[in-house]
């Protein structure tokens, strides 16, 4: 069972950056993964999807803001956050679909810990 770590997180002022790293202990290339998020009080939402051929999608909140990225030889999938706001306050996690890009369905992996996203002036 592939063990996934998410780090990167942090206190950021608003319009700040972050990177995000997922590293996963075993191989990942042939896997869709994502990123996720969950703010106190509320749904774990999708924020962007990376597929194993490269397709990406984002969640309308994040466009033009976040990129998603992988790196299958050091299996690490990546998000760089720009122009941070208040509202991308949340944990962080990384996953896979279990089902093609069935992204909100049975996830492949188990959930890590997830990294802290605080976005404070």
């Amino acid at each position: 069972q592939v063990q996934l770590v998410e780090s990167g997180g942090g206190l950021v002022h608003p319009g700040g950056s972050l990177r995000l790293s997922c590293a996963a202990s075993g191989s990942i290339f042939s896997y869709n993964m994502g990123w996720y998020r969950q703010a106190p009080g509320k749904q774990r939402e999708l924020v962007a999807g990376i597929t194993s051929n490269y397709r990406i999608n984002y969640a309308d909140s994040v466009k033009g803001r976040f990129t998603i990225s992988r790196d299958n030889a050091k299996k690490t999938v990546y998000l760089q956050m720009n122009s941070l706001k208040l509202a991308d306050t949340a944990v962080y996690y990384c996953n896979a679909p279990m089902y093609g890009s069935d992204w909100y369905g049975t996830s492949r992996f188990g959930w890590g810990q997830g990294t802290q996203v605080t976005v404070s002036s």
